[in-house]
């Protein structure tokens, strides 16, 4: 059921136009449980949809694995039966075949890393119990549409996840951290890591209350991203739910902020989006002003503007809609250490529990892993703890962005600190 024949059915059952988008995925994790090897894995899966558009009617169809065309093409125009006539927006002709981004790693390198990073932290702490999974995964990205496009790429990435439990008594903690890469992971630095915040955990501290300094690291930063990255969308501007949809060429944060998306950066790179557009350079807030939305087609069209080539599907039963290739928050030069150190009385919040992004920028989260400071050194971990804040004011009162930037999904973001966020028992 390959993409041209498929568009050949789509026709010669009665519609206008067609698109097909294929997506193909081959992972091969690495499970280790309580500090030993439980399982490999060897996991392949692909799914096709098919977007049909007859009478100017759209419809989507979708299939996994080996399927009937000829079904697929008749479910897919059937659906479009039921919808409302649009206009017909196919990406013009284009037929190019994408160099491969990143190189497979064999499941016994994988092995090797992830042995290697639970070793190095068990020397120091052989009281833990390390679970891991290390990964390798394979996917391949294939759009055609009956306008001539015809266009691939393939994208290999490299991941790993490992947690620490330590158990004292009824004192229960638990540490994750992970990476993602193009060509190799770093095992070592993974374990360091792990490894500082096993030592900042080794003293149990009574946390400040009421409004402190808070020092939120990268990997907790999607407690303030998530937030901005709804806000940014040209969606939520068609709507006029955004907060900044009227702002453009305004200051909206901290002048110590600069963010884009940087589509051929890091293990998330893409060369186009779901809707065959090439995917491009977004500086979205420069220096704290606003300066672009990030938009698909439709929504672009509703705007009055070009698609920004950020078209992507949530899932291959989804119509695209706008997302970010990648969203890179501009570092600063302060290690995280020099950055504790600016600290007079106040908290690191590490990792949180919940926190999803709300368009209101209010959030009031349990901070899952946490430690408070005094006089620039970390002096224990804090327990049975809440923050609390609106996410567009703490980034007008953003103090100082880090230089130690770490990818957490697509997300490219340092260490910062807050002036000032609420802590609540």
């Amino acid at each position: 059921m390959d993409n041209q024949h498929l568009l050949e059915l789509a026709l010669k059952s009665g519609a206008e136009a067609a698109e097909v988008y294929r997506s193909k995925s081959l992972s091969r994790p690495v499970f280790f449980e309580a500090n030993r090897l439980k399982q490999l894995e060897s996991l392949a899966s692909e799914g096709v949809a098919l977007r049909v558009w007859k009478n100017n009617q759209p419809g989507l169809a979708v299939a996994y694995g080996d399927g009937s065309p000829a079904e697929l093409v008749q479910r897919a125009i059937s659906i479009s039966q039921l919808n409302a006539p649009e206009t017909i927006d196919l990406t013009h002709p284009n037929n190019f075949i994408y160099p491969n981004l990143g190189e497979l790693v064999p499941v016994e390198k994988l092995l090797e890393m992830a042995k290697e990073a639970i070793a190095l932290v068990r020397e120091v702490y052989p009281e833990v119990l390390c679970t891991a999974q290390w990964e390798c995964e394979e996917e391949t990205t294939h759009l055609s549409n009956t306008n001539g496009l015809d266009i691939c790429y393939t994208d290999t990435t490299l991941g790993c996840f490992m947690a620490v439990e330590w158990i004292r008594g009824d004192d229960f903690l638990s540490i994750a951290d992970g990476q993602t890469q193009r060509h190799t992971l770093n095992p070592r630095k993974l374990a360091q890591q792990l490894l500082q915040r096993l030592d900042w955990a080794n003293l149990n501290a009574e946390p400040i209350r009421g409004k402190v300094p808070v020092l939120i690291t990268g990997k907790a930063a999607d407690l303030l991203w998530d937030t901005v990255q709804l806000a940014l969308s040209g969606k939520q501007v068609a709507q006029k739910s955004s907060p900044w949809s009227d702002r453009l060429g305004e200051q909206v944060t901290s002048p110590n902020l600069t963010i884009s998306q940087q589509p051929n950066t890091g293990p998330y790179s893409c060369p186009f989006d779901d809707e065959g557009i090439p995917t491009q350079m977004l500086f979205l807030i420069s220096e704290g002003k606003l300066e672009e939305f990030y938009t698909d087609k439709k929504t672009a069209q509703n705007l009055g503007k070009t698609t920004t080539g950020n078209g992507f599907r949530p899932d291959l039963s989804s119509y695209p809609s706008p997302g970010l290739v990648n969203f890179l928050v501009d570092t600063g030069s302060q290690t995280l250490s020099e950055l504790i150190k600016e600290l007079d009385e106040g908290i690191i919040i590490d990792q949180v529990l919940g926190g999803a992004g709300s368009m209101s920028g209010d959030f009031s989260v349990n901070i899952d892993l946490g430690y408070r400071v005094r006089r620039g050194e970390v002096i224990g971990r804090i327990k049975d703890t809440m923050v609390a804040g609106n996410v567009y004011q703490a980034l007008k009162n953003l103090v100082t962005i880090g230089g130690d930037a770490e990818w957490n999904g697509a997300t490219y973001s340092p260490s910062l600190i807050i002036e000032s966020l609420s802590i609540t028992g």
